[in-house]
């Protein structure tokens, strides 16, 4: 019995072939994705690359044939509110985790000329807020006559005063456009409301990612199609719950680094042991996972020399052995364009592990938790809201930028513990491994038809570095 396992993802197309009785890779391969024009032309280049064709999947020759797709990368999201500062610090605090990347934030009513800047850049989502519950409705009411009468096709997420939100509702649907309705990103002054916005953003996400051209040839051969930050998250969980006959590794983080996005999984109630911690916010889930839409290492090189700052990435470099003199942006624009850019040169080489490492850094600062000191007359306090990862005992890497680095646990290493960050509740010793093989969106799709085959063969993968 044989499988193939088909990735189509933002940057490259990958083939898995795996003999499901001898628990095996026979074949792996992967090309550039052809995301803009037709998804089938990287996947055909790629099938070719082992010898298959797409008759191969037509004909049906594999007993299984599964894939995941996040073809169409991170987000590009647009915010639209009241106060500047708070438009701002909302939108960036929904889009952490969800998939999105802020582009650009508007304030008070929308001019035509901010409309068009933003037709032009053509987001897929438009944040709509504006106004506290019970306060200023004339503000979205306006600027929701004006997305009415746009020629833009984004999904419009509506999180504003909530009465205003019926009126708002009505204008967008009367115009046939694509409304999700949640409830007040600001319902009171300086109070923030982010989690049902970042749910729909994080929703919008899953559905948008699978959406790529040509992908409709391919669903008709596919016993299974997903999003492939679900298959990763699938596999991370079964790597450490195991199987009924097997082990498995306890708690861990995953994190996968692409062309896109940067993803990171933990497994873990992340619970605080010390005895003088309060536990603030909504529970975290067992099984968490954020996808960071402002760090692939493609899409958002930009974005993230940007997020750490020009003289610590310079810093980064130059501890990755880079001495040369050279303008950032101008690589990373390179980059941008070159989406299946594979670096060879020395110099090309390290800037990647920098992004890498960087991507990293961030993406698993965000999903940890964190700690605030406060001052009782019983002594010092800490409220800690999100999880506590730092007993987490394991670190997996995967994704490309990890897995084809030359020095893996460089980067791996930017996601444990700093005592310069010491409220930053990340990983302390964790032993740190890499998906060697890179298999584990391939059996985070896998475990569906056979899960103790999938288990095996990623575990067989993990490499301790």
């Amino acid at each position: 019995m044989k499988a193939i396992l088909i990735d189509f993802g933002s940057t490259f197309t990958k083939v898995l072939v795996v003999d499901v009785i001898e628990c095996k890779i026979i074949n792996f391969s992967k090309s550039p994705s052809t995301v803009q024009t037709d998804v089938t032309l990287g996947l055909k280049r790629a099938l070719n690359n082992i010898g298959l064709t797409f008759s191969t999947l037509k004909e049906r020759k594999f007993d299984y044939q599964l894939s995941c797709s996040s073809a169409a990368g991170g987000l590009k999201m647009i915010a639209i509110g009241l106060v500047p500062q708070l438009t701002v610090e909302a939108a960036k605090k929904a889009a952490l985790g969800a998939g999105a990347n802020v582009l650009r934030t508007y304030s008070y009513e929308l001019t035509p000329v901010e409309l068009k800047e933003i037709e032009i850049l053509e987001p897929d989502i438009i944040l709509l807020s504006g106004g506290c519950d019970g306060g200023d409705k004339r503000n979205v009411i306006h600027n929701a006559k004006i997305l009415a009468k746009s020629k833009l096709n984004s999904i419009i997420i509506v999180a504003c005063n909530k009465d205003a939100s019926y009126e708002v509702n009505a204008i967008l649907s009367k115009k046939k456009k694509a409304v999700r309705m949640t409830e007040n990103i600001m319902p009171e002054l300086w109070s923030l409301n982010i989690e049902p916005a970042k749910q729909e953003i994080r929703k919008v996400f899953l559905e948008k990612i699978i959406d790529a051209k040509g992908l409709e040839k391919v669903k008709k051969f596919i016993d299974i199609l997903k999003p492939t930050p679900s298959a990763t998250m699938k596999a991370a969980e079964l790597l450490a719950n195991g199987t009924e006959d097997e082990q498995g590794l306890g708690d861990l983080i995953a994190i996968e680094v692409g062309g896109a996005t940067t993803n990171v999984y933990s497994i873990s109630e992340g619970i605080s042991s010390e005895p003088n911690t309060i536990l603030r916010g909504f529970k975290e889930p067992y099984v968490k996972r954020t996808v960071e839409g402002d760090l692939g290492l493609r899409y958002n090189a930009k974005c993230i020399i940007d997020r750490l700052g020009v003289k610590e990435f310079k810093r980064v470099i130059r501890d990755e052995g880079l001495k040369n003199s050279f303008d950032l942006y101008d690589v990373a624009e390179h980059l941008g364009k070159k989406i299946g850019f594979i670096p060879k040169k020395n110099s090309d080489i390290i800037f990647d592990a920098a992004l890498s490492r960087i991507a990293v850094r961030l993406a698993v600062k965000r999903h940890s938790g964190y700690l605030t000191e406060i001052e009782l007359p019983s002594g010092l306090t800490y409220i800690q809201r999100g999880k506590d990862l730092k007993n987490v005992p394991n670190v997996i890497g995967t994704g490309g930028g990890i897995v084809f680095s030359k020095k893996p646990k460089n980067i791996l290493s930017e996601a444990l513990y700093d005592p310069e960050d010491a409220l930053s509740l990340r990983p302390k010793r964790p032993k740190l491994f890499v998906d060697k093989n890179y298999v584990m969106w391939g059996m985070g799709l896998l475990l569906d038809v056979a899960p103790k085959i999938a288990f095996t063969i990623i575990k067989r993968s993990l490499t301790l570095v």
